[in-house]
């Protein structure tokens, strides 16, 4: 049995919820990308988002993700209107 919770797209919420990095895991899950694809596209500069790279793991900027996505970057960002 598949566990669900690490194969299932990821939500709109949870896309704007994302920390300004994270492991390349968290992006295959955005983009519906298998494990092994997704490292296999990092390796090999084919992967749809710029990955940056720390020693042997894989990280995706919140910025990148969401412009490939389409989503607007400052949807993503909190609300910064002054208090009356």
């Amino acid at each position: 049995m598949q566990d669900t919770q690490h194969t299932r797209e990821m939500t709109h919420a949870e896309l704007l919820a994302l920390p300004v990095s994270f492991p390349l895991e968290t992006a295959n899950r955005a983009l519906a990308i298998g494990r092994t694809n997704g490292y296999f596209m990092a390796k090999t500069g084919t992967y749809p988002v710029r990955v940056l790279q720390h020693g042997r793991a894989y990280r995706v900027t919140r910025y990148d993700l969401l412009r490939y996505l389409g989503i607007g970057v400052a949807a993503a960002a909190p609300d910064e209107t002054p208090a009356a």
